[in-house]
Parts: C-alpha cells; structure tokens; sequence
C-alpha cells in the first residue's frame, strides 16, 4: 500500500484556466487522476482494523488526502463538482474513528480539509 501511495498516485495540477473547460483533455485526466486516487484511498481504509490504524490514518490521510487529494480540492471552483468531490472523499472515512471525539473537533490529519468543508 505504501509503495502505491508514494509511487502511483499522480494527479497534476494546472492553471485553473487550462481545467475550467471540462471537455479539455488536461481537464479528463487530471479528473481521471483524482477519481483513481479516491478509489485508492477507499481500498487503504479498508485495512482499518487489520492493520496498525496509525499505520492506516498515516497513509490515507497524511499521504494520499493531504498530499494529492486535498490540492485538487483546493483547486476546484466551489460548485457541485467540489462538494461530490468532498462527499466521496468523507464517505470513504470509517465512522469508528471519529467515536472518541468531541463535539467540534476532528482528527489532526483532517484539520485542513475540515477547515475546507467550514468554507
């Protein structure tokens, strides 16, 4: 899982002039790019559980969400597209490990994308 994370993901960034036009190519791959990443990090939680949770939190959200995933939502006009894309991306979290927290809070490797979602 490791050595995917590090050496497969690839997800470009453009200018958002050059992505803002949905039917150009650099658009459809950098959304290709974006979409395999999610399904990714769906497949690295699932070893919730089996595997070190730190083990697990450390590379599907320090490595994959905040490393690759988050810059593309940064970079999505706020709109439709960028609330699916958060939506797919929280659908993927395990709701266990949100249990022990109190109200307001998040968990550390979440706090940039959670200040996201409050924009």
């Amino acid at each position: 899982m490791k050595k995917s994370v590090e050496e497969d993901v690839f997800i470009p960034l453009y200018p958002k002039s050059t992505v803002e036009d949905k039917s150009s190519l650099r658009s459809k791959f950098q959304e290709r790019r974006f979409w395999s990443a999610v399904k990714l990090l769906s497949n690295v939680v699932l070893w919730d559980g089996i595997v070190q949770e730190d083990k697990v939190r450390d590379l599907g959200l320090s490595k994959l969400l905040n490393r690759y995933l988050l810059l593309n939502i940064l970079n999505t006009p706020p709109g439709p597209d960028n609330i699916e894309k958060c939506k797919k991306v929280v659908a993927c979290l395990p709701e266990r490990w949100f249990q022990d927290l109190r109200g307001g809070s998040t968990l550390p490797e979440l706090l940039n994308f959670s200040q996201h979602l409050l924009q």
